[in-house]
């Protein structure tokens, strides 16, 4: 298996820059994610990752060597958009897609129907791709992705259209490819997914890294605190905004008082404050999560 390395790398389309001075570093077996807002340069650089795209300067590199054609096909990638033949039905096109990457017949519609039954599509092997739901054809490119064990699996958007227990399966079949060494790279909008699957992150804005490192580094390279208080009551609330360095977190996704705390505040005399000024029914101190982390990373931090 392959390290990943992006050394210096740029692109720019025309006088757009998509891409500026990127560098990372992925070892064989990790789980990486790749986190940004909308026109960050995700999709640039895992086009470039690919060999899709050639850098303008720097350079993109596997078990030390230039992505070419031949190291390309020991790849695979789920892009962002549907990329499925609509006639074609789902064991063709999953087969179809395998010897695309050399797995030749039978071994591609045995490969196919084992990810048919990982997929839970047993029912739709035999129908046209296009007669699908979005999330059933999302698994379908999943399969398409992976049938030939890829060294290097990208993934744009992988959970996109998939309900609560679909993304929990296909989390479970990432986790199995990791352990049986494949590199995973992923870009979602998904952050407790990929904070659950990931061991390292790179976050990306505006084409530059804004932090990079496995979730224990950033929050190093982050040091605050998060405490969370029931119930929202604004005696409890005036003491929170009073306490010295504590900043209020959006309230739309969270039924309680969220602050941010720097990492050496005193927790205990903040308890103490707060019992004496209302009735708290809950007090939690955690550490910031990677969409906490993300927010402050591309300054999006209320």
């Amino acid at each position: 298996m392959g390290t990943l390395v992006l050394s210096n790398v740029d692109r720019s389309f025309g006088d757009v820059v998509a891409v500026r001075d990127v560098s990372f570093t992925v070892p064989p077996g990790t789980t990486f994610g790749l986190l940004g807002p909308n026109g960050a340069g995700k999709t640039t650089m895992m086009r470039m990752i690919l060999g899709i795209l050639l850098p303008d300067r720097g350079s993109v590199s596997w078990d030390g060597a230039p992505v070419d054609l031949a190291v390309r096909r020991r790849f695979g990638y789920l892009p962002e958009e549907r990329g499925l033949y609509g006639k074609l039905k789902v064991r063709e096109q999953i087969a179809y897609f395998g010897r695309l990457h050399g797995v030749m017949p039978p071994a591609d519609t045995k490969r196919a129907d084992d990810w048919i039954e990982r997929l839970n599509l047993t029912q739709y092997a035999d129908r046209p791709c296009a007669e699908l739901s979005k999330g059933n054809q999302q698994k379908v490119q999943i399969a398409c992705a992976a049938l030939h064990d890829p060294e290097l699996l990208v993934l744009d958007e992988p959970f996109s259209g998939l309900d609560p227990v679909n993304a929990e399966t296909l989390l479970e079949l990432l986790r199995g490819l990791c352990n049986n060494g494949t590199t995973l790279i992923l870009s979602s909008h998904q952050m407790w997914q990929l904070e659950d699957l990931c061991k390292s992150f790179c976050v990306i804005a505006g084409g530059t890294v804004r932090a990079s490192g496995t979730l224990e580094a950033l929050r190093a390279a982050w040091p605050t605190r998060i405490v969370e208080v029931e119930p929202v009551a604004d005696p409890l609330r005036s003491v929170l905004d009073a306490t010295p360095g504590a900043r209020r977190l959006p309230e739309a996704d969270r039924p309680t008082l969220a602050y941010e705390l720097p990492a050496d505040a005193d927790t205990a005399g903040l308890l103490r404050r707060l019992v004496t000024a209302g009735d708290v029914t809950r007090f939690e101190r955690v550490d910031p999560s990677l969409r906490d982390i993300y927010l402050r990373a591309i300054g999006a931090a209320a």
